[in-house]
């Protein structure tokens, strides 16, 4: 099947689909998942230090100032 027909049949890109093969492209479907389930996993992860740093300033700024 031509990766036109492919695209257009997903509703996506040439683009997007060549994209996802250099990053899928040597994966079994359960490395793929395992890849994506880590990502989900790593921006949580950064979302909640962002916010913990955040709190930290936050409190630092209030200690800071004279009541």
């Amino acid at each position: 099947m031509p990766t036109a027909e492919v695209c257009r049949r997903h509703g996506i890109s040439g683009a997007t689909f060549y994209k996802y093969k250099a990053k899928f492209g040597g994966l079994e479907v359960s490395e793929a998942r395992r890849l994506r389930a880590l990502e989900d996993e790593n921006a949580k992860l950064k979302k909640l230090l962002a916010e913990a740093m955040l709190d930290n300033v936050v409190l630092k700024d209030l200690a800071s100032k004279k009541w």
